[in-house]
């Protein structure tokens, strides 16, 4: 019985699926819900971080600001979504909506145009304390 091998890139592999919080260079961990998973789970999980950390302390790791972000159309964001996406929207001559880009470009298509825009942060923080999992017997998997 001939078994696949496994993947060379399993993180890849994992991150270029529906990864919940990966993106094209990142893959970002809620902390309240890393701190909230069992003790042998977070056990696990800092070891691997301080391999990965003594294995790239050669760089300068900078800080990072993370902002939640979902893909949204672009005729539904307000004017702080807009200008984070970096998007304008004006009334034209006619007085109909006009969207624009940095480059002050008319976008022509913003009902269909999705783009990525800030928006509030459906996690807990950290400071929120523990966040319970779903019950085992409704996760996947289980």
């Amino acid at each position: 019985m001939a078994t696949e091998p496994a993947s060379t890139t399993p993180v890849r592999d994992y991150a270029d699926g529906p990864c919940p919080g990966a993106g094209k260079n990142y893959i970002v961990v809620p902390r309240s819900l890393a701190q909230s998973m069992p003790l042998r789970w977070q056990q696990l999980f800092v070891e691997l971080l301080e391999d990965l950390h003594d294995a790239y302390d050669h760089f300068d790791w900078p800080q990072y600001w993370v902002i939640p972000s979902r893909r949204l159309p672009l005729a539904d964001l307000d004017e702080e979504q807009l200008a984070a996406a970096g998007y304008v929207a004006d009334l034209d001559a006619d007085g109909e909506l006009e969207y624009r880009d940095k480059r002050e470009r008319l976008v022509t298509d913003a009902a269909t145009r999705r783009v990525l825009a800030p928006v509030a942060d459906p996690i807990p923080p950290a400071a929120a304390g523990r966040v319970p999992p779903r019950p085992a017997a409704d996760r996947v998997g289980d």
